[in-house]
């Protein structure tokens, strides 16, 4: 049984204030519908200063969800440490672990675009040091218990829901990161799926007496799902949707990033040859549910690229009545 899981980011060109608005109410309601109907996972992501407007404010959005919500989980995939305030950051993380009951994960991530950092007023230099404090003050606060930082005794109350503290992963596709993991004793989660990532981080774990840790890896076939009946006419309709977020994602790449969702696409017709967004049937995708690993998830895009809302809301609603029904192991 594949996991089930809606990605939302809120990619909307053109910027309309009304359309933006709606956008962010139908992810909520959206995630409510989820939580109903027996989803898995809510997936939400950060940048800033996108011209398409890619979420600033995963964190603001997943409170937003708990409000509507009782069951489903919520990871943010990946978070921008760096670019916070460590103190403020620890706060959030707990209230909304409190709101949440325990059901907010978090994907520790660096970030790869520099006018993110100059945005913000970071370093982009320094963006390894500054993912290490921030890191490293988060586990001190939410043990609530006071403790030295930047030269003063700090306390950050309230303490997370959960003990000890709320699942944090370290992301990233290169050995620093995961030395940083084994380090903190968290969790690793690698961006695209390079196996001697996850060999090295159990070698480190073994050799630093670290037990507990493990490594996440994503399948090496990982698709973005449009559940439609008629996948060539959903491609003729919304493959520039597609497209559009495959394209800015693809921009702001450079040769030493990896992920499982890079395209090279430049026209519909090739981004629909390479698979990574996909219009596929209820059958299809049932397929995939029953034939896949223990790590492949059924991953919805129901907003993706600017998708227009009633669209989005057809192929989670199709997917919820005739893949959900059917998502049990083979046999």
């Amino acid at each position: 049984m594949a996991v089930t899981n809606l990605r939302f980011n809120q990619v909307l060109p053109g910027l309309d204030r009304q359309e933006m608005s709606a956008r962010y109410r139908a992810t909520v309601e959206m995630a409510a519908f989820a939580d109903k109907n027996g989803f898995d996972m809510i997936s939400l992501e950060e940048h800033h200063g996108a011209d398409n407007a890619w979420s600033p404010s995963p964190l603001s959005t997943a409170g937003a969800i708990f409000g509507a919500t009782e069951r489903i989980g919520v990871i943010v995939c990946a978070l921008l440490a760096p670019l916070y305030d460590p103190i403020r950051l620890a706060e959030d993380i707990a209230v909304l672990d409190n709101i949440s009951g325990g059901r907010l994960s978090l994907v520790a991530g660096l970030g790869y675009r520099p006018e993110e950092y100059a945005a913000l007023g970071k370093d982009w230099k320094r963006r390894g040091k500054i993912q290490d404090e921030v890191l490293e003050t988060l586990l001190k606060a939410w043990t609530g218990e006071p403790f030295e930082y930047r030269g003063t005794t700090v306390r950050v109350t309230p303490k997370p829901f959960t003990d000890p503290h709320p699942m944090v992963m370290v992301g990233g596709t290169a050995k620093a990161s995961v030395r940083r993991a084994v380090r903190l004793r968290l969790p690793f989660y690698a961006a695209a799926p390079i196996p001697e990532l996850e060999q090295y981080y159990y070698e480190l774990a073994a050799e630093e007496g670290f037990e507990g840790g493990f490594a996440i890896l994503p399948p090496v076939k990982t698709r973005m799902i449009f559940c439609t009946e008629d996948p060539d006419k959903a491609w003729a309709e919304y493959g520039e949707y597609f497209l559009h977020e495959a394209t800015t994602y693809a921009g702001w790449q450079t040769p030493d990033i990896a992920s499982v969702v890079e395209s090279s696409a430049t026209t519909v017709a090739a981004l629909r040859e390479e698979g990574i967004y996909c219009c596929l049937t209820p059958d299809e995708c049932v397929e995939i549910g029953q034939n896949g690993g223990l790590t492949d998830a059924l991953i919805l895009h129901p907003l993706v690229g600017g998708l227009p809302i009633d669209a989005g809301w057809a192929s989670l609603q199709l997917f919820n009545d005739k893949v959900m029904p059917r998502n049990v192991p083979a046999g």
